[in-house]
C-alpha cells in the first residue's frame, strides 16, 4: 500500500485548512493510500513543534525528514503557501526537493498585504493545487502551473437541530442571522451587524477575534443596534448552527474560498455574501445569493421564503462541489506523477 504524508501547521482544528485536510486524508484513503499526518500542533501521527504557525524555534530538519521517510507522496497543506512560519517553510521545501509532492494552496502570499513580495516555492517534482481559479491564474502568471480543486462538501449531510439550538440560545421565534466566521477586518463584521439591526434580527458570530481584532469587535458590538451572541455554540455542531439560522452572512471583502458559501446551500439556508473576487467566481456556477447592499430584497424573501431558491442552491452545490467527487479530482493530479501511475 502506498504511503501519503499529509503536512500542515495544524491538523484536527476547526479552521478551513484543517477541515479540508481531513477531507483530503479520507479521499487519499479511498484511493488506496495509507495516510500519515504530520503537523506542528493539533492531532497528528507526527507532531513537530517547529512546524506550528507560531513556533518560537525552527523545526529540526532531521525530524521532518524522519516523519516523511517512506512516504511515496507528500501533501503540504498551506505551509509552503504563506510564509507564516518562514523557518518551517524553508525546512519543508528542502525536505521535499525532488520527491513527489502536492502543494495544496489555500492562500497565496501576495493575497495578503504583509506578504505581497513573497514567492511560492517550486520544484520539477511537485504539483500545485489551488482552491479557486483566481489563484491558479495568479500562479500561472508567475510561471507555475497548477490545477484547481474546489473545496468539497458532504451534500447529503443530515439536518441539524433547529428548535433545540434556538431554545438553547434563547432566540424563541425571533430572526437569527448567522455569521459562521472568525472575527477579522476582512470578514466585514460591521456589515453583518448593520444588516441584522436593520432587519430586526439577532446577530450570531461563531468565531473568535484574531490578529488583534478584539478591541475593534468590541467597539462594533457596543455600537450595534442588534442583539449579539458571541462565544456561544450550544452543541458545537455546524449543522445545528445552520439549522437554527434564518439567514447566513458572509459579507467578507476577501476570502480564499469562503466555505459558508457552499455550506449554506448544503444546509438549505439563504446566503447574504460580499462581492469578494472568489465569491464572484463561485457565483458563476449559478447560485442565487443576496447582497448586503440590498436589505429590502432580503426582507421580502424572509417575509415569504421561496423554497425553490434553497433547493436550487443545493442542486448547484451537489453538482459542482460534492465531496463524492474529491477522490476522482485528486486522482487526476496524482496521475501526472510518473512513479505513482
Amino acid at each position: 500500500m502506498p504511503v501519503a504524508a499529509l503536512v500542515s501547521f495544524r491538523l484536527g482544528g476547526t479552521d478551513g485548512v484543517s477541515i479540508e485536510s481531513a477531507k483530503w486524508a479520507n479521499a487519499l484513503g479511498e484511493l488506496g493510500f495509507d495516510v500519515r499526518s504530520v503537523a506542528g500542533e493539533g492531532v497528528a501521527d507526527h507532531l513537530i513543534d517547529g512546524l506550528a504557525m507560531t513556533a518560537a524555534d525552527p523545526p529540526e530538519p532531521a525530524a521532518v525528514i524522519a516523519a516523511l521517510s517512506g512516504a511515496d507522496l507528500v501533501i503540504v497543506e498551506n505551509l509552503c503557501s504563506l510564509p507564516l512560519n518562514p523557518a518551517a517553510l524553508g525546512v519543508m521545501v528542502e525536505a521535499c526537493r525532488g520527491r513527489p509532492t502536492v502543494l495544496h494552496h489555500h492562500d497565496l502570499p501576495w493575497q495578503r498585504p504583509q506578504f505581497a513580495s513573497a514567492a511560492v516555492p517550486d520544484d520539477p517534482a511537485w504539483r500545485h493545487v489551488t482552491i479557486n481559479e483566481l489563484s491558479r491564474l495568479e500562479l500561472e502568471e508567475r510561471g507555475i502551473s497548477a490545477t484547481t480543486i474546489y473545496n468539497r462538501f458532504d451534500t447529503a449531510a443530515s439536518p441539524g437541530d433547529r428548535a433545540g439550538t434556538r431554545d438553547a440560545l434563547g432566540i424563541g421565534h425571533g430572526r437569527l442571522f448567522l455569521q459562521p466566521t472568525r472575527a477579522l477586518a476582512r470578514k466585514n463584521i460591521g456589515a453583518g451587524l448593520e444588516l441584522a439591526a436593520r432587519l430586526d434580527a439577532t446577530y450570531w458570530l461563531l468565531g473568535p477575534p484574531e490578529d488583534g481584532y478584539g478591541p475593534e469587535l468590541d467597539r462594533l458590538v457596543r455600537a450595534s443596534g442588534a442583539p449579539v451572541i458571541r462565544d456561544s455554540h450550544p452543541s458545537g455542531r455546524m449543522a445545528d448552527a445552520y439549522a437554527a439560522s434564518d439567514l447566513v452572512l458572509l459579507p467578507s471583502t476577501w476570502e480564499g474560498f469562503g466555505n459558508p458559501s457552499i455550506e449554506s446551500a448544503v444546509h438549505r439556508r439563504p446566503l447574504c455574501i460580499g462581492s469578494y473576487p472568489v465569491a464572484l467566481e463561485l457565483a458563476s456556477f449559478g447560485f442565487r445569493w443576496f447582497s448586503p447592499d440590498d436589505p429590502d430584497e432580503i426582507a421580502r424573501w424572509l417575509a415569504a421564503p421561496d423554497r425553490d431558491l434553497l433547493e436550487h442552491n443545493w442542486q448547484v452545490a451537489d453538482t459542482h462541489f460534492s465531496l463524492r467527487d474529491l477522490p476522482r479530482r485528486i486522482a487526476s493530479v496524482l496521475a501526472t506523477f510518473p512513479d505513482l501511475r
